[in-house]
């Protein structure tokens, strides 16, 4: 089974850290996002990949490359402009099929990690004859996250909105696809697929969206703030506590102070600086005695652009 990795959106919440690379390839603990969740994919016994691009492409394709070094292989489908969540798919089907009888794929969403049990999710799908599975958890924040509402057999009864009251199921990314659920979309036209898409399909085919609940783990790398926590519960599992790995050619004066800090590459911290629970974005340069505590920084076209955690 083939997978698309959804990596071409624009990570407008995770400003300004995607002036400097697209969402995917923002690394947590000191690993692109995009790397991990392949490493994840490889694991579980998915190695024939496609990424869609859009945003800053470069640096995802520079992470990734063909993927041989991760145990993968890896194509591209290109977005100009951006097609969403249901164009992306589309635009992506002929590298799903191209070559293979099997028309069913995984769809992973690029900004978020997991370990969910994939080959039971593949199972569940294959059982249901269901068109799409999404991959659900009992919505653990009904008033930060939209719900997903199930009937008695796990189809898909409908979609809430954050805030409303009563139980829901969470959407935690991964999704079975059949290629089926996307063809008949015009290509090149933007498509999503939960406002759009699968509520046709639900309407058209009772049963042909369902949920796949389990107690899988989950992280949403949404905003700097996130980044900066998965990060220093990765550095803490690892026996590094409140030191996440720095990214390359960093560069901090002996007398400067750096904590509970993420650096990414070619990072300078002047003479008698203070950095505290910050995240620096590529070649940003903090001056001589600034004192910084929990902010984002990244470089804009003219100046840092700065953002509060």
């Amino acid at each position: 089974m083939r997978a698309l990795v959804l990596t071409a959106g624009l990570g407008t919440r995770l400003q300004p850290l995607t002036l400097a690379r697209a969402k995917a390839a923002a690394p947590v603990d000191g690993e692109p996002l995009v790397t991990r969740t392949i490493r994840w994919l490889v694991r579980s016994g998915v190695s024939d990949l496609v990424l869609n691009l859009h945003h800053k492409p470069e640096t995802i394709a520079a992470a990734v490359g063909d993927g041989r070094q991760l145990g993968a292989r890896v194509r591209y489908s290109w977005e100009s402009p951006i097609l969403g969540s249901a164009g992306g798919p589309r635009r992506a089907l002929p590298l799903l099929l191209d070559g293979t009888s099997e028309s069913t794929f995984l769809l992973i969403n690029g900004d978020t990690m997991s370990d969910l049990d994939l080959d039971a999710m593949i199972d569940f799908h294959r059982r249901s004859r269901a068109l799409v599975t999404m991959a659900l958890i009992p919505n653990p924040r009904p008033d930060k996250y939209g719900g997903v509402l199930l009937d008695d057999r796990h189809a898909v009864a409908g979609f809430t909105r954050r805030g409303t009251p009563g139980p829901s199921f969470h959407f935690i990314g991964p999704q079975v696809a059949d290629a089926d659920a996307f063809a008949s979309l015009e290509d090149g036209v933007r498509a999503e697929s939960v406002l759009e898409v699968y509520p046709r399909l639900m309407q058209a085919r009772p049963g042909s969206v369902m949920g796949f609940v389990s107690d899988a783990g989950f992280h949403d790398i949404g905003t700097p703030a996130d980044l900066l926590q998965m990060s220093l519960e990765l550095a803490a599992a690892d026996g590094r506590p409140d030191r996440p790995r720095w990214g390359r050619h960093v560069r901090v004066a002996p007398t400067a102070r750096v904590t509970r800090s993420v650096l990414w590459d070619g990072v300078e911290v002047g003479d008698r600086a203070t950095v505290h629970e910050c995240i620096l974005a590529d070649g940003v340069v903090v001056p001589p005695g600034a004192a910084l505590v929990r902010q984002a920084v990244a470089r804009g076209p003219d100046e840092l652009v700065v953002a509060t955690l």
